[in-house]
């Protein structure tokens, strides 16, 4: 079996976060997003190989990472687009990549950017017990919420409707970027996309499937974050904490109170402040400040400022004064 890591995208709802840095790499506790799908990917003997799927504006970052990473599966496989409008789409660019790497065996594609509470090695257990195409689906509990996803109606677990973001969704049970497929599958790639059919979410291509042969669905409780938004990182950074505060060995905290879920990374400075729900990167400076749902990117100054629900790029300087990048 093959494996195929999605890790293309610009993140730009991250921004400035992420205008330099995939968001894979963005940090949960002591990993990041991606190692923890990697390590589940190199720990199952099932799976020989590990293409990792980005775009030629992230590949030299996500090249140094496999020259420094201890995983042995890993191949980067690099699509050849810079910036959000050159996407193929998500179909498009597998499609490209089964045929690129000469694909021919079962295939589990997972996006980079899922941080999921489940083993993948369960779904693979699942998918070989089916023998069908097979998509791990989630309860997301709010049906605005399901709006942005692909709901899924199943009898037992065979999936009998599949709808990609439906405006007036009927439950709450969604798929997410979790998937496996079959070796004899996959020249439906080619047959989807020479149809004229959606290259963009992998849902419009299960919704076509779905009709045309059995699928199955692999139910999971637990948790589940698609790290696209500043709330879903700092949520996924609170399920990791757990309420508590982390405190890298190196940063400095004087006279500060640190609430629930705040990691401050190694280097950084937090003097005569206050934080909660925060992530502060490397070597970042904070003082006399108050800071409340907010990401801090690195070698950051922020003094004397009260800031909520906050993105400060890299390199920054805000004072009470101003902004001065």
């Amino acid at each position: 079996m093959k494996a195929i890591v999605l890790a293309g995208g610009y993140a730009t709802r991250l921004w400035p976060i992420t205008k330099h840095r995939p968001k894979m790499f963005l940090p949960v506790g002591e990993s990041t997003v991606i190692d923890t799908v990697f390590e589940d990917l190199e720990a199952d003997d099932r799976i020989s190989e590990v293409y990792v799927s980005t775009n030629e504006r992230f590949a030299d970052e996500f090249a140094a990472y496999l020259a420094d990473s201890e995983f042995e599966k890993l191949t980067l496989s690099v699509e050849e687009t810079t910036a959000e409008d050159e996407k193929f789409g998500v179909v498009g660019a597998l499609a490209q990549l089964i045929d690129r790497e000469g694909i021919e065996e079962d295939l589990l594609v997972v996006a980079g950017d899922n941080l999921i509470s489940f083993d993948i090695a369960e779904f693979v257990d699942f998918f070989e017990a089916k023998g069908t195409p097979t998509l791990a689906a989630y309860d997301v509990g709010s049906k605005e919420r399901a709006r942005s996803y692909g709901l899924v109606d199943l009898d037992g677990d065979r999936v009998v409707d599949f709808q990609e973001k439906p405006d007036d969704p009927k439950s709450t049970l969604v798929s997410i970027a979790c998937y496996a497929f079959p070796a004899g599958t996959l020249p439906l790639f080619e047959e989807y996309l020479a149809a004229g059919e959606n290259p963009d979410e992998p849902g419009w291509f299960i919704q076509w499937m779905q009709a045309r042969r059995p699928v199955h669905a692999f139910s999971f409780d637990g948790a589940w974050f698609d790290i696209g938004t500043p709330e879903s990182y700092l949520d996924a950074v609170a399920w990791h904490l757990d309420g508590d505060v982390r405190v890298d060995a190196s940063a400095t905290v004087e006279n500060a109170t640190l609430h629930r879920n705040v990691h401050v990374m190694a280097g950084a400075e937090v003097v005569d402040s206050t934080l909660e729900r925060t992530v502060v990167f490397p070597n970042a400076t904070i003082r006399d400040a108050d800071v409340r749902g907010s990401i801090i990117d690195e070698e950051t100054r922020i003094e004397n400022l009260d800031l909520a629900d906050a993105l400060i790029g890299a390199h920054s300087t805000m004072t009470n004064g101003g902004p001065d990048a």
